[in-house]
This record gives structure tokens, C-alpha cells and sequence, in this order.
């Protein structure tokens, strides 16, 4: 079930800036070589990210969820002169192609990879972030929320993906899969939480953007 229509998508596509020459070569190989190639943000998320950390100018962000490195390649375009972005992946057979790309996009002493779970690395990271972005296993969202929040800055954002689920998150219960039915435990999660303001986007497969307060 597509959550935007091709031809609205192909429109939108049209009037943003498009993928740099190394984005579409990322973008092409992670479709001809990896399995699963639709996980990858693309085009239009992928200039949202860019758009987002331009506008924030993070000095660090975390993301959990590298897969090939496209997103982390359009994090980091807003990165401040000192900034470092942090990526998670439990696949280490991805670990070498994103590398590639990360340092082809002149990046690689601003990406610091990380490979195994997230849910034991986090706790593992000495940083305040700016910046979080979430983009892996669904049903690690909730618990991912709660480990990052105390290293999220005040007035700093948390986005995260997939959280329309294919469109299963309004179909009725019966017809939702596990993971829709993570994806709603976890925006409820987030809207219900006092101490956040949030926003879902229905762009791609859902991006929900998550700010957190600040404290007076």
C-alpha cells in the first residue's frame, strides 16, 4: 500500500533540488546490490534531512538506523565546522559501502560509524544531540525514544521513519502487521508525552518530527 501516489511523488521530485551525482550512485547501487533497496530514505526525504540540519546546524547528531549511508550523507550537510554525526547499524556487511561513500562525500573524519546493537551503543555514547534520527528495527522505536532522550539537548528534535507504516496504521487491527502496530505504540508514546511537541509528516512512509521542550 503506497502512502503517496507515483505521480504526486514524481511532481514533487520535479520541483526539488535533485540528488547530487554521488547520491544517485548511492542510491542506484544500494538498488542493484542490497536486499531490501525501498529502505533507503531517497530523493525527497533525503532533501528534507538536508533541509532540516541546515536549518538547525547540529554540532552532533545520532543516527540510528546507517543502512547504506544515505541519510547519514544528508545529515551531515548542516553539520557545524566541529560536528560529528554518530550512525548506528547491526549489519556489518553494510559497514564497507557506506564507509565508501562517506569518504567520497568528504565526510569521513565527520561520520563516526558504529556496528552492533544500538540498544547497547547508545548507552555507550558520552554526547549531547542536537539531532536524532531513527530509521531501524520498529519494534526497538519506544525503548530507542527513551535511551536518547536524556542525551537530546532542550529545543533539540528527534525524527523518525517509517512511522505510517505502508498505510497499515489505519487499516483495522486485524489487518495491521507487527511492526504498524509498533509504529503506533510509538507515535502514541510521543503525543502523549508532556514534554515534547510533535508533528507527523506524511512524506514517503511517514516521517514524525519530535521536539523537545524547553526547560525554564
Amino acid at each position: 500500500m503506497e502512502v503517496i501516489p507515483e505521480d504526486i511523488q514524481a511532481f514533487a521530485e520535479r520541483y526539488s533540488t535533485p540528488e547530487t551525482e554521488l547520491l544517485y550512485r548511492l542510491h542506484r547501487e544500494t538498488y542493484l546490490k542490497i536486499a531490501q533497496p525501498h529502505m533507503l530514505s531517497g530523493h525527497l526525504q533525503g532533501r528534507l534531512l538536508t533541509m532540516v540540519s541546515q536549518m538547525i546546524k547540529p554540532r552532533r547528531i545520532l543516527e540510528i538506523g546507517t543502512f547504506t549511508g544515505y541519510s547519514a550523507i544528508c545529515l551531515a550537510q548542516g553539520l557545524t565546522e566541529d560536528g560529528v554525526l554518530h550512525t548506528i547499524d547491526v549489519n556489518e556487511e553494510l559497514e564497507a559501502m557506506s564507509s565508501r561513500y562517506f569518504k567520497e562525500a568528504g565526510l569521513g573524519d565527520k561520520i563516526v560509524q558504529h556496528t552492533g546493537k544500538a540498544a547497547e551503543i547508545i548507552t555507550q555514547l558520552d554526547e549531547v544531540f542536537d539531532l536524532v534520527f531513527i530509521d531501524a528495527d520498529k519494534a526497538g522505536y519506544t525503548g530507542y525514544y527513551d535511551m536518547v532522550w536524556e542525551k537530546l539537548r532542550p529545543g533539540g528534535f528527534m525524527l523518525a521513519d517509517n512511522v505510517l507504516y505502508h498505510g497499515e496504521v489505519v487499516l483495522p487491527e486485524s489487518g495491521q502487521s507487527n511492526n504498524a502496530k509498533a509504529m503506533i505504540r510509538f507515535a502514541e508514546k510521543a503525543v502523549a508525552d508532556e514534554r515534547a511537541e510533535t508533528m507527523l509528516l506524511t512524506l514517503r512512509d511517514g516521517l514524525m518530527l519530535i521536539r523537545k521542550k524547553q526547560t525554564h
